[in-house]
């Protein structure tokens, strides 16, 4: 079979050269060697027309039975490209393979949501292969329950690390002997949730880059000479994903490393790159790694910054949201948070916060300052409420998801126009991810990053990935609301904390939450979790967010605290009055030795 995707002519995407995300107009899965079935599947299910660039770069590569390695930003189909394959191997198999002959291919997934959200996609690609049996495992699910589906066999296993290490290690009736394919789902990820360890204890279990079937019976003999093929997916690289490439990848195909390699690789005539651990972390002779590799971005996404004092960021965040719901009330919205605890808080704000812009009358009834539907998601809630809020939130037309990053990784949500991290990532690789929600497979889509004055030196820091952002009209919009029914003049107001509407608006907010005992607990709660989380940044970050530089007074205020929480004060005040006597402690030492000398 012969395919060379330079003579073929490509639908790109409005505003895009070279994303990801282009779909190959007159290149057909067809073409790249899937059964006919499985074409008809990936169109009739998931309304795959035609493959997207790295569905077309890799797929033939993984068909052709070497390890992978692919390099590719978020929502260009990557789901598709290493179950598809895999699918069309075992359907390929004479007399068909059973059940009982265990797993044949293992999809290591970071988070729940992403576990079921492959799960699910597997479903809908194997609605016409009923004999291969797709299947899940993950934490906060049922031990017994998964050790009695491992003991009937499953054939494509969708699973987490911590999780698929339990049953490795003490499921005896875990079938895997037949096991050909492991594939590392946002790899960079997994790592980064600390599960370095737990992968190195799976490939030593399972033999750590190849492994001939041992099975017995007519099917396995099938594919019994065949090498176990691994594959990597990453949409950052860094130097512990370089590790787990060294020690899980045996010569591998390299997918998207470089924009050249996105435009020439081919079926046909790109010839594998040989891999010595060092590969993916040089590009033009300068170490590639998590300080220095750029990003990989949808060029549809408009990427912007909003620049807000610490006490007028909550005001603000409302602004926009109800702006953007106003304008456009069938769409999805995504609001990132650093703490559970401040999910919690802005979802029952939310939830229940009435107001009047103009002047109350005995006949006037308050309505709910946001009117969608509005869900939330974080690590903390129990497993049955995250899996109902991802599918609510998947299948509503328009709803508004306040979250955690445990929503930043993997999750295709159709259809999601606008990403805001309220909360800053404290990785810069996060970023990515967040966004990454939007703009996927050649829509549109808008980013927006909230910044206290104090905290734009985090800008250079995405600048070095290629990450550039403009600055959001805040004023503009803020003038456009009126109070009371009256327009103001802007030249009047010097700064966003004096604009009428800010501030009156903040004084509803903090009578809605002193009106109410829980929610005042709940914003306490908010203050503190995200006064921890603050103090929390590493490396590079911890210079630019610090929290001396901050007034903690305003920090109450985006809680809709009139005042600030007295038991965080105190805390900080002995952590502060503790750091002082250590350093006297050390002045004090450092002059006897002076003196001795």
């Amino acid at each position: 079979m012969e395919l060379n995707l330079n003579k073929k002519k490509k639908q790109k995407t409005e505003n895009s050269s070279t994303g990801n995300s282009e779909v190959f107009a007159s290149c057909s899965f067809e073409s790249l060697g899937l059964h006919t079935t499985l074409c008809e599947q990936l169109k009739e299910r998931l309304g795959f027309e035609a493959p997207t660039l790295v569905q077309a770069q890799a797929i033939p590569v993984i068909l052709s039975g070497r390890h992978v390695l692919v390099n590719a930003a978020t929502g260009t189909g990557k789901t598709v490209a290493y179950l598809a394959p895999v699918i069309h191997q075992l359907h390929k198999c004479d007399p068909r393979i059973q059940r009982s002959d265990g797993t044949f291919a293992l999809v290591l997934v970071p988070t729940h949501e992403l576990c079921m959200q492959v799960y699910e996609i597997l479903q809908k690609l194997l609605h016409r292969f009923h004999w291969i049996v797709p299947g899940y495992i993950m934490g906060g699910e049922s031990r017994n329950k998964e050790k009695a589906r491992l003991r009937k066999g499953i054939s494509i296993l969708v699973a987490t690390p911590g999780r698929l290490l339990d049953h490795l290690k003490n499921t005896s009736s875990f079938s895997y002997t037949n096991l050909r394919w492991i594939i590392f789902d946002e790899a960079d990820r997994i790592l980064e949730l600390g599960y370095g360890k737990e992968i190195e204890d799976i490939l030593n279990i399972l033999g750590s880059k190849q492994q001939k079937s041992v099975g017995k019976g007519n099917t396995t003999s099938q594919i019994s000479e065949v090498q176990r093929q691994n594959v990597l997916l990453s949409a950052t690289l860094n130097e512990k994903v370089n590790h787990l490439a060294e020690i899980s990848l045996d010569n591998p195909v390299m997918v998207g490393i470089d924009k050249k390699i996105e435009l020439q690789l081919t079926h046909q005539d790109a010839k594998p790159m040989e891999f010595n651990g060092n590969d993916i972390l040089e590009k033009d002779g300068k170490p590639l790694s998590s300080s220095t590799e750029e990003y990989k971005l949808p060029a549809q996404l408009l990427q912007r910054y909003i620049k807000v004092p610490c006490g007028s960021r909550l005001v603000v965040l409302l602004a926009i949201l109800k702006h953007l719901f106003e304008k456009e009330p069938s769409q999805k919205v995504v609001v990132f948070f650093s703490t559970c605890d401040a999910v919690d808080f802005h979802y029952s704000l939310v939830s229940g916060f009435q107001w009047l812009s103009r002047q109350q009358s005995d006949t006037d009834v308050k309505q709910l300052f946001l009117k969608c539907n509005t869900l939330r998601l974080h690590g903390n809630m129990n497993h049955e409420d995250r899996r109902t809020t991802f599918h609510a939130f998947k299948t509503e037309k328009s709803a508004l998801l306040l979250s955690t990053d445990v929503a930043a990784r993997g999750l295709d949500i159709p259809k999601v126009r606008c990403i805001i991290q309220y909360d800053p990532p404290g990785e810069a690789t996060e970023y990515v991810h967040r966004v990454g929600r939007t703009a996927r497979i050649g829509e549109k889509g808008d980013s927006l990053l909230f910044l206290q004055p104090v905290e734009t030196d985090y800008l250079p820091g995405l600048e070095k990935h290629g990450v550039m952002l403009t600055e959001y009209p805040l004023q503009k919009l803020l003038d456009s609301f009126p109070l009371f029914g009256m327009r103001y003049h802007p030249k009047n107001f010097v700064s966003v904390d004096t604009h009428p509407w800010v501030v009156s608006l903040q004084k509803a907010l903090e009578s809605f939450t002193s009106s109410e005992l829980k929610m005042k607990k709940m914003a306490q709660n908010a203050f503190c979790s995200w006064v921890r989380a603050y103090t929390a940044h590493r490396g590079e970050l911890k210079g630019i967010f610090m929290v001396k530089k901050l007034h903690l007074g305003h920090v109450a205020r985006s809680f809709a605290l009139k005042e600030q929480p007295s038991l965080v004060n105190k805390s900080l005040q002995k952590q502060t009055k503790k750091r002082m006597r250590d350093q006297k402690q050390k002045n004090v030492s450092k002059k006897r030795k002076v003196g001795k000398r």
